[in-house]
C-alpha cells in the first residue's frame, strides 16, 4: 500500500517541517527519519542557526531518529543526494518537504529527488499560508519565534509563541509563514511529540540585520 511508504522528513525544527511531517504521518506514511543539515563545524543547523544539539533533542522528544549532515551551502545538494542514497539502503522511498509556494524551492526538490529516484511529498504545497498557520496552532503545536528580520520586527518578537494573537499581529507586508526568511520558529511541543522541550535560558542578539534568540539552556520534560 503506497500510504505506508517509508519516507524521511526534511527537517529544520520549525513550523513547516513539523506540520508537513505531521500531515504525512496522518496520511499513513511511515516517517522513519528526520534529515537535518548542519554547519560544517557541526554546531548549528543550516536553516535557522539553532544549536544542532537542540535539534537532536527535539527529535528525541518526537521519537523519530534524526540524521544530521554537515555541509556548506555550496556542497548542500551533493550532501543531500549522498544522505538520501544512504537512506534508500534502509528502504526509504520518498521525502517529505514543507514548501508552500516558493516555486524555485519546489523545482529544486522535484529535480533532486528524481535524480536520486525517490518520491517528493509536499503536504503544504499550494495551501493558503494563513490557513497553514491556523492549522498548526489548532493541531496543538507549540512553537516560539527564534529569528526575525529587523526590517519587519523588533526584538520583542523573539520568544513569542505562535498562537492566534501572533497571527493577528503579523505585519501585512510579509509572507504570513515567513517564506522569504522574515521570521523563523522552533517547535517545542505538539501532537507528534512524545515529550516536550522547555527553554530555560536564552539571549537576544543582533547580527547582520537580524534579531536572534540564542538558546543556551533547555531540557526535555514529560507532557
Amino acid at each position: 500500500m503506497k500510504s505506508r511508504m517509508k519516507v524521511f522528513s526534511s527537517w529544520s525544527g520549525g513550523k513547516e517541517s513539523c506540520l508537513a511531517c505531521y500531515k504525512a504521518l496522518s496520511n499513513g506514511f511511515d516517517v522513519s527519519y528526520l534529515l537535518n543539515f548542519i554547519s560544517e563545524d557541526g554546531t548549528r543547523s543550516r536553516a535557522h542557526g539553532i544549536s544542532s544539539d537542540l535539534i537532536a533533542l527535539q527529535a528525541r522528544a518526537i521519537g523519530i531518529p534524526i540524521i544530521q549532515v554537515k555541509s556548506s551551502w555550496e556542497g548542500y545538494e551533493a550532501k543531500f543526494k549522498e544522505a538520501v542514497e544512504e537512506l534508500k539502503k534502509g528502504g526509504v522511498k520518498g521525502g517529505v518537504f514543507g514548501d508552500i509556494d516558493l516555486q524555485e524551492h519546489k523545482e529544486w526538490v522535484v529535480r533532486v529527488c528524481s535524480e536520486v529516484d525517490v518520491e517528493s511529498i509536499e503536504p503544504l504545497w499550494g495551501k493558503d499560508p494563513l490557513e497553514i498557520l491556523k492549522e498548526f496552532v489548532n493541531a496543538g503545536f507549540k512553537a516560539m519565534v527564534i529569528k526575525v528580520k529587523a526590517d519587519f520586527f523588533d526584538e520583542e518578537w523573539l520568544g513569542r509563541e505562535l498562537d492566534e494573537q501572533f497571527i493577528k499581529d503579523l505585519p501585512e507586508e510579509i509572507h504570513p509563514c515567513g517564506e522569504h526568511g522574515e521570521y523563523h520558529t522552533f517547535v517545542v511541543d505538539g501532537p507528534i511529540f512524545q515529550r516536550r522541550i522547555e527553554i530555560i535560558k536564552s539571549d537576544k542578539k543582533f547580527k547582520d540585520g537580524t534579531w536572534l534568540l540564542d538558546i543556551s539552556e533547555y531540557k526535555m520534560c514529560e507532557k
